[in-house]
């Protein structure tokens, strides 16, 4: 079996999730890219294969417990370990979440979905690590998990518990050699999908420059956490 270390990507995407994939790239990984979509796939296999990385992708709902296990699996037969597994959830898909005060039992449900594809992907791949005892997990949440932002609603709370979930993972599998990190974010990523809808109009969501953040400055600061492991947690906050 190779040697060579390979990253998953899920939930990939134009901005962070392709950054952190050519991030992992540059230190030898390859890479295994996931997401609804085989439509922009093309694109980001070209950029990976022109910076010399060696990559596949894949399509998956990550919602969908079984097809998430059916990849992870062609991953592996594919690649035959998965080292990195990052977990990049599209928060913002659907419509905009509503006050905190009026939010229900019912938006907690659906907003906490996000959080399961996750822990799944977890219970998936763990055992392999704790095997070799390496490799680890990251993933990507929001800065209402640590700063009250009431306007986000149901979002904050599922933010929350996906960043106690990172914390808890990695103080529990301390003594494993598998580590787990939480990228916690406030702003809009450049390049991402996100930040080109809100960038497109304007007049409805005004300058969105200032709250701006660089994905590969993320992706650097997250190689640094799983690399070092010196800490569970990275802030990025540029909403002041």
């Amino acid at each position: 079996m190779s040697t060579t270390k390979t990253a998953v990507v899920l939930g990939a995407g134009p901005g962070l999730g392709m950054s952190i994939a050519h991030r992992f790239g540059r230190e030898g990984y390859r890479v295994a890219l996931v997401s609804r979509s085989d439509t922009r796939h093309g694109a980001y296999l070209t950029s990976l294969a022109e910076a010399g990385i060696e990559a596949a992708a894949f399509t998956a709902d990550l919602s969908d417990k079984e097809r998430l296990d059916t990849v992870l699996d062609e991953i592996l037969a594919r690649f035959g370990t998965i080292d990195l597994a990052y977990y990049g959830p599209a928060a913002m898909d659907g419509p905009m979440p509503g006050l905190i005060a009026e939010a229900g039992s019912a938006d907690v449900r659906a907003a906490m979905e996000l959080v399961y594809p996750a822990v799944d992907a977890v219970g998936k791949v763990l055992p392999g690590m704790i095997e070799r005892g390496s490799g680890g997990f990251l993933f990507a949440g929001g800065l209402s998990s640590v700063v009250p932002m009431p306007t986000l609603g149901a979002l904050a709370v599922m933010t929350a518990a996906l960043r106690n979930y990172a914390i808890t993972l990695n103080a529990g599998l301390s003594t494993t050699g598998v580590y787990a990190g939480a990228l916690t974010i406030g702003g809009l990523i450049e390049r991402g999908d996100i930040h080109k809808a809100m960038s497109s109009d304007p007049n409805m969501f005004g300058d969105t420059k200032i709250a701006t953040l660089d994905p590969d400055g993320i992706a650097d600061t997250a190689w640094d956490l799983f690399s070092k492991r010196d800490r569970a947690e990275a802030v990025f906050n540029a909403l002041g």
